[in-house]
Parts: structure tokens; C-alpha cells; sequence
């Protein structure tokens, strides 16, 4: 999928002014990270979910239950980033479409791979999730938006320690 650089998020839709301490310009920005962010976390949920339904092989118990203890923490991510999109005031993307021009992740496989592929495929997801929240850090800084550099925090701290527990099945 094609990362898009500035835009993002759709329009403000209320004709009701923000006065939040944030510019609308800066708003807009930061509003247009998190929606490739909300875009990437939830197309990396669908194709773990996709990998938890699919997997197989003589790792079947272990990754299964891993792909749900991780789709499920991916499930509960999407929510606070698309309120934290709401609250700057701007309109959270929903559907395929959007996620799918907004992500700057391949959509899953049509056909499962073979499980440490899987893993190979997820723990490269995650570092991407990882990557697309640490490049909003700067319009958040710039903005002293401190409830969105708090979101990404806690993003950033799951992405690359889930990514370094996968990275560490695939050793040799």
C-alpha cells in the first residue's frame, strides 16, 4: 500500500470552533499521522487475526495463541486512535478503501504462509506500525500536543517489543 506523506484526515465536519491550544493547520497534521497510524494498526490486526485463524504446523499451539493475545491488544489500539482523531476535531477513516490508501502496510497474503513466515511477516508489520507512529512525534512536539505523544508512546512501546519477540523466533 502507498504511505500518504501530509493528508490523511477527512475535513472537520462541525462548524464548531477548537480552541484546544492547537492550530488548526497543526491539528489537521497530526489528525492526517494518525489516521495512516489508525490505518496501518488495523490492517496489521486483520492479517494477524488472518495468521490466527491460519496457521499450522508443529508451532500451532504457541502461535495461535500468540497471533490472538496480539490481534486482541491490536483490537483495543484502534479505538483511543481514532477518538484522538475525533478529538483534534477531524473525521477518523473506516473503511477498506481508506485503510488501503492510507497503510503503509501489504494487505495479508491470499494464500497463509507457512507459519515462520507468518512470524517474519508480523514482527516486519510491527516494525512499520513502530515507524509510522515515531514519524507523528515531530507535529506533536511542534504542537505541544502531549495527549498524542502519550498515544504513541504507549504504541511505540508495544510495536517494538512485540516486533523483538517475533525477531526472536526466527533466530537460528
Amino acid at each position: 500500500m502507498a504511505k500518504k506523506s501530509n493528508a490523511g484526515a477527512a475535513a472537520p465536519r462541525s462548524t464548531v470552533a477548537i480552541h484546544i491550544g492547537i492550530s488548526d493547520k497543526d491539528r489537521g497534521a497530526i489528525a492526517g499521522g494518525l489516521s495512516r497510524l489508525l490505518a496501518d494498526t488495523y490492517t496489521l490486526y486483520l492479517t494477524t487475526h488472518n495468521f490466527h485463524w491460519n496457521v499450522s504446523g508443529p508451532m500451532f499451539n504457541s502461535l495461535h495463541a500468540m497471533f490472538m493475545a496480539q490481534y486482541t491488544e491490536l483490537w483495543n489500539a484502534v479505538d483511543p486512535i481514532a477518538e484522538r482523531i475525533r478529538s483534534l476535531g477531524h473525521v477518523a477513516p473506516g473503511s477498506y478503501a481508506q485503510f488501503g490508501q492510507l497503510s503503509s502496510l501489504k494487505d495479508a497474503p491470499a494464500t497463509p504462509p507457512k507459519a515462520m513466515e507468518m512470524v517474519r511477516i508480523l514482527m516486519e508489520g510491527h516494525e512499520a506500525v513502530a515507524r509510522t507512529a515515531r514519524s507523528i512525534f515531530p507535529l506533536a512536539d511542534k504542537a505541544s500536543d502531549e495527549p498524542t505523544a502519550d498515544l504513541l508512546t504507549q504504541r511505540l512501546t508495544v510495536h517494538e517489543q512485540t516486533a523483538w519477540m517475533l525477531r526472536s523466533l526466527l533466530e537460528e
